[in-house]
């Protein structure tokens, strides 16, 4: 059987998308389903004096208005991990108090019959507010910064090597500029949306989340249920980028209304609250310094970072964090500030920190190359870190210089010529640019069950989600090749916190995390059925040795005879099917979250794995002394009109070193996808408040701008595709978020030779470059 992992097969549940037979988390209908609308807070900061609801309680169809004087009481959440379940606002649990922290805030629900009588009756509600001087710029409030101790996770965010003011001081070259970016919105096609229902003491809920096992978790703690009496199901997610990896205000007030009224409860939010009621990326005010001898070399490397938060929890945008391991520096000094502001609290957006750092630190590189007289490309040779210099570890792949000789070969980097405004095609000024890519590969522990049947199919059960990034499609390419059967006869069942638990769909873990479980209980099985048949007297291997048997076309035979039989053969004989457990207990990350209790399953699953040889395997396997990454050189050729400053994107080359691809079409899908994000953060998007109160403008996609089909341009994306060797067996390493980090600094630095104009604040709006 030819091997299918790596192969540009089309997504398993392509069909039921197109069709509309995919559910999504809005569009299951239980018994005598109410409908919720969330009312918010008109102010930024304040306190709800009154809310006049007697007309609204009167309105046709509405069975509750629930407010913080009927709601019920919640439990703070326990812990603050994505994977063990995150709430975005630990400080701020829903309706349990009057105060106003943003404006935005859910302030009660209505539950009406139908969602149209209850945004209805949503229109008639008063609220009467004590109004406090809100904080919500972050220029203004630049003084009231703090360093926080830490990030997500307990990452680290202040990090020093050797002395870097010092270096620049005696640095014979230098650069120090100051990089903004506006707040980003994840926009995802779906909202979020709940669906919960009571049965008793038992929670049935249907949630668009990143973390099917994180968010179950977390309902459980904070409504103060026992874990095994929730069950959580996600089959299908139209796109989350972050915002549905933390926990926000929606899904715990649907279950609290739920409650409320003793029926069945939905809420979805508007695209409108979706700006408010559900994170974004910050805001950053990045300064970046560089110092190098007179040949380029870097000797001192500054990148201080400020950017917002909220008064209700702490998230840091870690925009520094690539630079401390980008570029080969003796000296080094990276730094996060934050300031507190009343609007909702940020939260990851995809790759959040490399996202806006490398476009900081892509385009200070541009402008030391050009201050240096030196082609961008080779000053990044230059200083290319072949270690990990701040955890003085090696990497465990690392084939970057690759990746920047075949992106420079693929745009004609050489033809162009280096002078910024020297190109010219009719009425428009070409520009040449590139930035190098860069993302943690990170893998965390994850259990799948592999179960092969009689009639030849096999399933797998995994509780990760598919966000739309084609995990059912590349889960479904290794299960089948671990069971040696086709594609067509293997299930991948996701997206239900029943299953046994996996890895939330963050920091671009799941393809990594996932992928090595179900593989080994894909063997696991196998190998049952391989003692199955040794031990069966009835079977033409009874008696043979494991080690001459072999698992192909969903048959077992001796491979020196050819002697055997399929599988449906054997399992008929013997009980019908055989189940699998795997766990693998690996991790890449430095930090570590406090595990959570385990389930009895969970523990019936690493007793399994001590006798899966595959796990022990890929246990056994050292990973302390290496620094895991994923690497990449984004290349583009864009137009810039002379006389409108519109910017048209010609080309984009994207030269990823992911390790082993497990799906080439989805693969480039990502990527494209990144990419596609970077174009919006470099031309066009970015959130507006309202100076006078701090309250969102851009509210909907008629004034927040997203790049559309008319702003693509030609694809080049390609991939190194050699397997990392220490992160998996597999030896693939995550990709959805690689491809937005260094393509916004490289359309800038196009832009820059383009023009000879550099423009340090994002978006790159044609006022910008008239």
């Amino acid at each position: 059987m030819n091997e299918l992992v790596g192969k540009p097969l089309d997504r398993v549940d392509g069909r039921l998308k197109v069709t509309g037979a995919a559910t999504y988390s809005a569009e299951y209908y239980p018994g005598n389903l109410a409908y919720g609308v969330i009312i918010e807070s008109a102010i930024p900061k304040g306190r709800l004096k009154n809310l006049d609801t007697s007309v609204a309680e009167k309105a046709p169809g509405v069975l509750k208005i629930m407010t913080s004087q009927n709601s019920m009481s919640l439990h703070f959440p326990a812990g603050s991990d994505p994977g063990n379940g995150k709430y975005a606002e630990k400080d701020l649990l829903p309706l349990q108090s009057e105060r106003i922290f943003y404006g935005g805030q859910a302030i009660a629900v209505v539950i009406a019959e139908t969602f149209e009588q209850a945004e209805h009756a949503a229109m008639l509600i008063k609220a009467d507010y004590d109004k406090d001087k809100p904080v919500f710029s972050l220029e203004k409030n630049i003084d009231q910064a703090y360093k926080p101790k830490q990030g997500l996770g307990g990452s680290e965010v202040q990090i020093k090597r050797g002395d870097a003011d010092n270096a620049l001081q005696s640095a014979a070259v230098t650069i120090e500029e100051t990089y903004t970016t506006p707040v980003y919105h994840h926009n995802a096609m779906e909202p979020h949306a709940t669906i919960a229902e009571w049965k008793g003491d038992e929670l049935m809920m249907y949630d668009a989340t990143q973390s099917v096992m994180g968010s179950k978790n977390l309902m459980a703690n904070m409504l103060g249920v026992k874990p095994e009496k929730v069950r959580l199901i996600s089959l299908y997610i139209g796109g989350g980028f972050g915002s549905k990896g933390f926990s926000w205000p929606n899904t715990v007030l649907t279950a609290m209304a739920a409650k409320l009224v003793g029926r069945p409860v939905k809420l979805v939010l508007s695209r409108q609250q979706m700006f408010t009621n559900a994170g974004r990326r910050t805001q950053t005010i990045q300064k970046i310094s560089l110092g190098t001898d007179n040949a380029g070399k870097l000797n001192a490397i500054k990148h201080a970072t400020t950017s917002e938060t909220s008064f209700v929890d702490e998230f840091v945008e870690p925009a520094g964090i690539a630079t401390a391991m980008l570029y080969s520096s003796p000296n080094a000094d990276i730094s996060h500030s934050l300031v507190r502001l009343n609007k909702g609290t940020p939260c990851p957006t995809r790759a959040p920190g490399e996202a806006p750092g490398t476009f900081a630190i892509e385009a200070a590189m541009d402008e030391l190359a050009y201050k240096l007289k030196m082609d961008p490309v080779e000053l990044r040779l230059l200083n290319y870190a072949e270690t990990e210099e701040q955890k003085n570890k090696p990497f465990s792949s690392k084939n970057l210089k690759e990746c920047y000789r075949q992106g420079a070969d693929a745009i004609g980097w050489k033809q162009r010529n280096p002078q910024p405004g020297s190109m010219q095609e009719g009425n428009y000024l070409i520009g040449y640019g590139m930035a190098t890519a860069t993302y943690p590969a990170n893998r965390s522990a994850s259990t799948a069950k592999a179960i092969l049947f009689a009639d030849g199919h096999a399933e797998i059960l995994c509780g990760t989600q598919d966000i739309g990034t084609g995990t059912y499609t590349i889960m479904t390419q290794i299960a089948a090749d671990a069971f040696a059967l086709p594609m067509e006869k293997v299930k991948v069942k996701l997206g239900d916190s029943s299953y046994p638990k996996g890895a939330n769909s963050g920091g671009s873990q799941v393809s990594a995390s996932v992928g090595p479980a179900i593989r080994a209980a894909a063997l696991g099985a196998v190998n049952k059925l391989i003692k199955m048949a040794i031990a069966d007297s009835g079977s033409p291997l009874h008696g043979h040795k494991e080690e001459d048997i072999v698992a192909a076309n969903g048959r077992l035979y001796v491979a020196k005879t050819n002697s055997g039989e399929s599988y449906e053969q054997l399992l008929s004989r013997n009980g019908g099917k055989v189940e699998a457990l795997a766990t693998t207990n690996v991790s890449t990350r430095q930090q570590e979250a406090n595990p959570a209790a385990k389930s009895g399953a969970e523990e019936e699953a690493e007793k399994e794995s001590k006798t899966n040889a595959v796990v022990q395997d890929d246990e056994k396997t050292d990973r302390k002394p290496y620094a895991f990454h994923s690497f990449g050189a984004q290349f583009v050729k864009l137009r810039v009109d002379k006389q409108l400053g519109t910017v048209h994107i010609d080309k984009i080359v994207s030269i990823m070193d992911i390790g082993k691809v497990l799906n080439l079409k989805t693969a480039k899908n990502q990527i494209m996808g990144g990419i596609i994000f970077g174009i919006g953060m470099a031309l066009m998007e970015g959130t507006g408040y309202d100076p006078n109160d701090g309250r969102v403008v851009t509210r909907d996609l008629a004034q927040y701008l997203v790049p559309v089909h008319a702003d693509m341009p030609e694809f080049d994306i390609r991939f190194i595709d050699k397997p990392d060797p220490y992160i998996s067996p597999i030896g693939a390493r995550g990709i959805g978020e690689i491809g937005i980090t260094g393509i916004t600094a490289a359309i800038n630095n196009a832009i820059y030779h383009a023009t000879g104009k550099r423009v340090r604040d994002l978006p790159v709006t044609a006022d910008k470059l008239i």
